[in-house]
């Protein structure tokens, strides 16, 4: 957490605002799922022939998770992310794709490091707890 001002605010904003709101998490997502599209691992996931719904979801969680509106929770409620993804079987290969397409989507934003470091090291975390199976 950034050091608080006097009003108990946080210096400089949340990470949300730092990097530059609702467009950049727009741009991420949007890269992130263009990648996915043509996946022939990762899209199977996805019941849904539109990607565009889980795209909106991806954004809305990601805004609300850095500091922004907090229109997933209003939405869907509590993310539990885990439960989210049991139906489906993410193995380390479905993880390391996954990361591939979320990497090059932070590449795209051209954030300072610091910035990029941080958002990187969540993705990388989250996507390895996302693993619920080894099984091919």
């Amino acid at each position: 957490m950034l050091r608080r001002s006097e009003g108990g605010e946080q210096a400089g904003g949340s990470f949300y605002e730092q990097v530059g709101g609702a467009p950049v998490f727009a741009k991420l997502v949007h890269v992130f799922y263009e990648g996915v599209a043509g996946d022939e691992v990762l899209r199977p996931m996805y019941p849904e022939a539109d990607l565009g719904p889980a795209e909106e979801r991806l954004r809305m969680f990601l805004e609300q998770y850095w500091g922004g509106p907090g229109t997933y929770g209003e939405q869907r409620g509590h993310p539990r992310l885990r439960m989210r993804h049991l139906p489906f079987k993410v193995n380390p290969e479905a993880r390391d794709r996954w990361l591939g397409h979320m990497r090059h989507a932070v590449d795209e934003l051209h954030l300072p490091p610091l910035q990029d470091a941080t958002l990187w090291g969540y993705l990388e975390r989250a996507a390895h707890a996302m693993v619920n199976t080894f099984e091919a």
